[in-house]
């Protein structure tokens, strides 16, 4: 606790930053017999502001007045602005309240994140005594992303309120939003699953199959009423198959010897594994492929169904078992296990209700370009650009992601 001989004072010095004034100011504090209990900076834009909490010895001349003579004099010769204000012995703040709190990150992503948007989610915030307590832009070049901590009642039911007010705002302004807990678990993922069809890739690949078939018509129908919810997976799987009976293998392997990755795909894999991420693929869709991509981005896992070949041709069947909603959920959380990885600290990604469960399972489900059912029940979506800007939900920051890439 501060004496009485003693005080507690805010500086906030602001002007262009250049290397050292850091160091100096501080370096007086030092010199003139100060206590530094807190220290924030920030640079926009080339624009630095500095705030320093000082404790300093009370005199007739005012607080600490022979330190903020010499915090004054060095910031104008350095040509900065400084500002001093004398606090409280005993602030007021949501930290201090007796109820118990807890910090949240607001991750915002879109294409471009305007001052209107920002401003209905900060209204927001405030309307439900949320504290803001750092907002920092993720993106580079335009503002397509930024994080925001804040403080909040330890409540779920009121945890569960703000996430529904905001996500409506997202909706509104055309941003996807997550709101997560602000704790090691979120900042320590380390296992990440795909789905693929539609995910990690671009097709799905029984409708491309059904294409050089002659059957599209028929599977997509079918396939559309499946991803929607509209008929159980595994019911859907074995009717579009027994489509594609009589398909020679020759043109199976063709098709996925090259398939087209999603956006960001290839970067996302890169850092992930770079970061010491484990990776797997885990799809309703067939083994030939999640086989192929597995080799070809270095997935430490690959499950999928099998599909029943003779001479050379596809029977129709499916061999058991079937990787559908429940045995998704289950391959998580066996990989988990066997990695020794707390699903709390994993991410699952898919775009289709037979990914529901799997999302659910995962401590981050990730809706990615995903069917409307799904996003309504995901912790959170991206539903436009690659896949890379899943990056922006674990904290990182387009910068270090691209010096990471480019080294």
């Amino acid at each position: 606790m501060t004496s009485s001989s003693r005080q507690r004072v805010l500086v906030t010095v602001s002007g262009p930053d250049t290397p050292g004034i850091t160091a100096s100011l501080t370096g007086i504090v030092a010199d003139g017999g100060a206590t530094l209990r807190d220290i924030e900076q920030v640079v926009l834009s080339g624009q630095l502001t500095l705030c320093l909490v000082l404790e300093v010895a009370r005199d007739k001349s005012g607080p600490g007045s022979a330190v903020l003579k010499d915090l004054l004099f060095a910031a104008k010769e350095l040509g900065l602005e400084l500002d001093f204000k004398v606090l409280d012995d005993a602030p007021s703040s949501p930290s201090a309240s007796t109820t118990p709190r807890t910090s949240y990150a607001v991750t915002v992503i879109g294409d471009h994140v305007d001052a209107a948007c920002v401003h209905a989610l900060t209204q927001c915030l405030a309307q439900h005594e949320a504290n803001i307590d750092e907002i920092e832009r993720l993106s580079e070049g335009d503002l397509s992303s930024l994080q925001i901590v804040i403080s909040f009642d330890d409540d779920e039911p009121k945890a569960h309120a703000l996430r529904q007010a905001l996500m409506s705002i997202a909706r509104q302004r055309g941003v996807d939003l997550a709101l997560q807990v602000e704790d090691l678990a979120r900042r320590t993922k380390r296992l990440v699953v795909f789905d693929m069809d539609s995910t990690l890739i671009r097709i799905e690949v029984i409708d491309e199959l059904a294409r050089l078939h002659g059957v599209y018509d028929e599977v997509a129908e079918i396939t559309a009423r499946a991803m929607a919810g509209g008929m159980p997976y595994e019911e859907s799987l074995q009717l579009r198959v027994a489509k594609i009976a009589g398909l020679p293998l020759a043109k199976v392997l063709q098709l996925t010897a090259d398939l087209p990755l999603s956006e960001g795909a290839e970067d996302l894999l890169r850092v992930l594994k770079g970061l010491g991420f484990k990776t797997a693929v885990i799809s309703g869709g067939f083994s030939f492929a999640a086989e192929s991509l597995r080799l070809r981005l270095g997935l430490d896992y690959a499950y999928s169904n099998t599909l029943e070949v003779k001479d050379g041709k596809l029977t129709g069947r499916v061999i058991e078992p079937i990787v559908g909603p429940q045995r998704k959920a289950d391959l998580l959380d066996a990989v988990a296990q066997r990695e020794g990885i707390p699903l709390a600290q994993t991410i699952a990604v898919g775009d289709g209700a037979n990914d529901l469960l799997m999302l659910e399972r995962a401590g981050l489900g990730i809706a990615f370009h995903a069917k409307p059912k799904l996003v309504d029940a995901a912790d959170t979506s991206v539903s436009k650009g690659g896949l890379d800007r899943m990056l922006y939900l674990l904290g990182l920051r387009a910068r270090d992601v691209r010096a990471f890439l480019d080294r």
